[in-house]
């Protein structure tokens, strides 16, 4: 047996994407910058794609930098506005992922002030909040959209008409959200968005920044009038093209995957609420992604119940897969008020399309032999 339920930390390539990819890796090899036949079908695609990804966010194609990632975007939205303005402050929310947090820090090493924006006890950040969190000289505000651990969803919204109120520039990393919710650029007021490929049953490697046309961002990378002149060097045609593909489907079927998602997590964690009452699910009250869901284990280390479900041939995480390997506890769920000690006996549960209720229910099998095994330790302990 082996299930997985990992999809928070990549998805298996949609065989849709990985046959439009397939021609550009030799019969259309061609570099999209040169002038002869074979550059002008690779520009095409290129073109193509962009518009891909555009649609799926209600973006115009002309707003869509390609990057090597998520990542990528979300240290270029930094970069791009630090490195064009006066030095002032950043302000992004104590839950965001890694990819955001660490390149915020390593500015405030070079003389920004950074303002963590705390979050209540579901993980959502409230614009009351932000507001008071804001300064004078905040030139920046981050908040994901859909929390990559927890799949608590901000009222993006609220939030940027607040801190472009304030004369702030906003960025938000939807990385976690596009293709299991709607995701709108225009409506959600943002200047910046960052988006993967890979959370969207495309190819790992590429991703994009989308970009308000009116906004004045240092590049990226110099070299060549690439993306705008923002991110110089050769496209990954056939990871971009992968990506225009993963999201044309994305946007065609998020709704279909969204009952379906939705009806796997329902049942997870009706199963769970009356079998399992001593598990704890985080943010059970906030709105979230329809197939996350972060569950604590009293009792037992999270990276332990995950090499035991392993063992067992079922794959979850013990949260972020970006800080795999780490002791430290969650900083999502310590931001949210959960005691330290709880916030390392968690996993993560991320639910995908392939999942099957037959998947929920070993799930569920596995957990009972865990939680059985905890209370018979502590009963012989006693």
């Amino acid at each position: 047996m082996s299930i997985y339920l990992d999809h928070n930390a990549t998805t298996a390539i949609d065989e849709r994407v990985l046959e439009a990819m397939r021609p550009y890796w030799r019969a259309h090899y061609g570099n999209p910058s040169s002038l002869h036949r074979s550059g002008r079908i690779a520009r095409a695609a290129l073109d193509q794609a962009r518009e891909q990804v555009a649609g799926l966010v209600n973006a115009h194609s002309s707003q869509v930098i390609f990057t090597s990632g998520g990542t990528e975007a979300n240290n270029f939205a930094l970069a791009g506005v630090a490195g064009n303005s006066p030095r002032g402050r950043m302000a992004v929310s104590a839950v965001e992922h890694s990819s955001l947090l660490g390149p915020a820090r390593a500015w405030a090493e070079q003389g920004w002030d950074l303002d963590l924006i705390p979050v209540d006890g579901e993980g959502r950040v409230e614009p009351d909040t932000l507001k008071a969190t804001l300064q004078p000289n905040t030139r920046l505000v981050s908040v994901i959209l859909a929390n990559n651990e927890t799949g608590v969803v901000q009222n993006i919204a609220a939030l940027s008409g607040v801190a472009r109120a304030a004369g702030a520039v906003m960025h938000c990393d939807a990385v976690q959200a596009a293709g299991k919710m709607a995701v709108d650029f225009v409506a959600s007021g943002v200047q910046l968005m960052s988006l993967s490929a890979h959370k969207i049953y495309g190819p790992k490697g590429v991703g994009a920044l989308i970009v308000d046309k009116a906004l004045d961002l240092r590049p990226l990378l110099l070299g060549g009038g690439h993306e705008r002149g923002l991110r110089a060097g050769t496209e990954n045609l056939p990871g971009i093209v992968g990506f225009g593909a993963a999201a044309q489907l994305a946007g065609e079927e998020w709704v279909a995957r969204r009952r379906h998602l939705l009806s796997l997590r329902t049942r997870f964690e009706t199963r769970l609420q009356a079998e399992l009452p001593e598990l704890r699910v985080a943010a059970r009250e906030a709105e979230r992604l329809p197939n996350t869901v972060m569950v604590a284990v009293p009792g037992i280390d999270g990276a332990s119940v995950l090499m035991n479900l392993d063992q067992a041939g079922i794959a979850v995480s013990s949260g972020s897969a970006c800080r795999a390997g780490s002791t430290e506890p969650s900083h999502v769920l310590v931001a949210m008020g959960f005691p330290a000690e709880l916030s390392r006996n968690v996993i993560r549960v991320s639910f995908g399309m392939d999942n099957t209720p037959a998947d929920v229910d070993a799930l569920i099998a596995a957990l009972q032999t865990q939680s059985a095994m905890v209370r018979n330790s502590t009963l012989t302990a006693w």
